[in-house]
C-alpha cells in the first residue's frame, strides 16, 4: 500500500498541471472571440448546435461570405452572418481571409484609401468582395479583381 500512496500523490499531481495549463490556453481561445472569417467552402451547413447531431438549421451556398465568430467549442464556431442568423458551424468551412459585404445603399468605390479620387464605380447593397486593410473610416475592397476603396460604414465584416 505504501507505493500506491505516492504513485496516487504523483497523477494528481499531475493532473492539476494539466488543468492549470490547459485553462489558460481556453481562456486565451475566448478572449479571441468576436472575430472576422469568411466561408472557405460551399455548401456549408448552419446547425443549430455544435455537433453534427444537430439539425441543419441553413446551408450556404456560396462561398466567401463573411461571418463573425461569437464562441468557439472545439471544432466549432458560434458564428453570425449579416442579417443576423447564428448558429454553429465546422471551423473547416471558414477561413480567416476577410470579406465584407455592401449594407445599407449603394456604396461608392473610390480611387484612394481616404475617400478622396475619383469614383471607380458603385456597388449595390449584397455585393460581397475581399477585404482588405481599412482606415479608421476606408477599407480596401476587391470585387472580382477589381479594386478600390469603400466606407467602413458601408460594409457589413469590417468592424
Amino acid at each position: 500500500m505504501r507505493r500506491g500512496k505516492p504513485r496516487f500523490a504523483f497523477l494528481l499531481a499531475l493532473m492539476t498541471l494539466n488543468f492549470a495549463v490547459a485553462a489558460p490556453a481556453r481562456a486565451a481561445d475566448d478572449q479571441d472571440v468576436p472575430y472576422w472569417v469568411s466561408l472557405r467552402e460551399q455548401p456549408a451547413n448552419l446547425r443549430v448546435g455544435p455537433g453534427r447531431e444537430y439539425r441543419i438549421s441553413w446551408v450556404y451556398v456560396r462561398a466567401g461570405v463573411p461571418m463573425k465568430v461569437l464562441r468557439l467549442i472545439g471544432g466549432w464556431r458560434l458564428v453570425e452572418d449579416i442579417d443576423g442568423a447564428r448558429g454553429w458551424m465546422l471551423a473547416q468551412f471558414l477561413t480567416r481571409g476577410r470579406a465584407a459585404t455592401v449594407k445599407g445603399g449603394i456604396a461608392e468605390i473610390r480611387e484612394n484609401a481616404d475617400g478622396s479620387g475619383r469614383l471607380l464605380w458603385r456597388a449595390e447593397p449584397g455585393v460581397t468582395g475581399k477585404l482588405g486593410d481599412c482606415g479608421p473610416a476606408w477599407c480596401k475592397f476587391d470585387i472580382d479583381g477589381r479594386q478600390g476603396y469603400i466606407a467602413k460604414a458601408a460594409v457589413w465584416g469590417a468592424d
